[in-house]
């Protein structure tokens, strides 16, 4: 992967790619609160988790594809 330099202080791109991920999640999760709320969602901590990993596996997947 490698890292990013931003002023000497050298930042992983997972931990961007984390970043991103986790605004994503906060953003989606106005949309499947609703689902939370009406029940269909039976743990919505471990979906939470499993929805987050997903949107960083997207996130990764995007940044090689552009990096290539």
């Amino acid at each position: 992967m490698g890292e990013v330099n931003i002023y000497g202080l050298y930042v992983p791109i997972l931990l961007i790619q984390a970043i991103l991920a986790y605004g994503l999640l906060k953003f989606t999760d106005v949309f499947t609160h609703r689902w939370v709320t009406n029940g269909w969602i039976m743990w919505p901590g471990i979906f939470h988790l499993c929805w987050y990993l997903v949107l960083l596996l997207c996130i990764h997947w995007l940044f090689l594809y552009f990096s290539a």
